[in-house]
């Protein structure tokens, strides 16, 4: 795993729950943050199919046959009718705030999302680090969301400093 992404994940577990991490976090951290959270591998949701969380009702793992690339990602999907969905409209299939964890990104600051720890509000998917993150976010959800969205996108690129 990325050990940037390691940092950022510890941080969210460290950090008092209203403070952005420490400032010497920017020193590992890149300067623009990639507009989807991806893996090593390009793959967006870890290969997760986007558009199973709203047909499915949760996570399934994408095949390599039914792949798009959008926004800078590798997206996979279960089905073709899930890759010809998400190709119509995309942004109503991935997740909000590029797929980093919602928390976070209302704490003013990136970490990944894990697509296992996820939930549909008002028909958009938000993705949380851990069940530690979400636990936080789901205590004020729309006061959670409302403050991502303020604090997105810059956090891509003044997230740690």
């Amino acid at each position: 795993m990325n050990p940037t992404l390691i940092l950022a994940a510890s941080l969210l577990l460290a950090a008092p729950l209203a403070a952005a991490p420490p400032a010497e976090a920017s020193a590992v951290t890149p300067a623009v943050w990639p507009p989807v959270h991806v893996g090593e591998d390009g793959l967006a949701l870890s290969g997760y199919d986007a558009v199973a969380y709203f047909t499915e009702g949760g996570p399934r793992l994408g095949d390599a046959v039914h792949t798009l690339e959008w926004n800078g990602a590798i997206w996979r999907f279960a089905s073709a009718a899930n890759l010809a969905a998400f190709r119509a409209n995309p942004e109503a299939y991935a997740p909000r705030f590029g797929g980093y964890c919602a928390w976070a990104a209302s704490q003013g600051y990136i970490a990944p999302g894990d697509p296992a720890v996820w939930r549909i509000v008002d028909g958009r998917l938000y993705l949380n680090f851990n069940a530690r993150a979400q636990m936080l976010w789901e205590q004020d959800i729309p006061g959670a969301i409302a403050r991502g969205q303020a604090n997105w996108p810059r956090i891509l690129t003044d997230n740690q400093g």
